[in-house]
Order: structure tokens, then sequence, then C-alpha cells
């Protein structure tokens, strides 16, 4: 395995992870909703933990695409 090639696969696991951790906030903010009405509800309510998860699971998209771009350049 080549340094570049590690680098890519590192950062694409990095990325991977970043992601999959964005998207559990989101879904454990949503579940103490009842906690936090108001603050919850000020601060967009479910469309910023949609927004939260969407950005989140494209960072979780690109990490993934990193790392298959990383393997399959290797060959």
């Amino acid at each position: 395995m080549s340094g570049q090639e590690a680098g890519g696969i590192g950062l694409g696991l990095f990325a991977a992870l970043i992601g999959a951790g964005g998207i559990a906030a989101a879904i454990r903010t949503r579940r103490r909703r009842a906690e936090i009405a108001p603050t919850y509800g000020a601060t967009g309510g479910i469309v910023y933990t949609v927004v939260q998860a969407g950005c989140s699971t494209l960072l979780l998209l690109g990490g993934l695409g990193l790392i298959a771009v990383a393997v399959i350049f290797k060959r």
C-alpha cells in the first residue's frame, strides 16, 4: 500500500466517521425534542434535523467514495 493510497483511505474513513457521527447527532437531537421543545422549535425544528442528516449523509457517501476511488486506482 502506497502512501497516497493510505492517505486517500484514511481521509475517506475520517469523512465517513464524521458523517456517521452527524447522522447520530441529528437523530439524538430529534429524540430529545420533548426536553428542549422551545429551543428545538426556535432553531428550525424538524427542518434543521433533516438538513443536518442530509449533509451528514453526503459527507458519509463522499468518504465512502474516496475510499472506493483509492482502492480502484490502486490497480
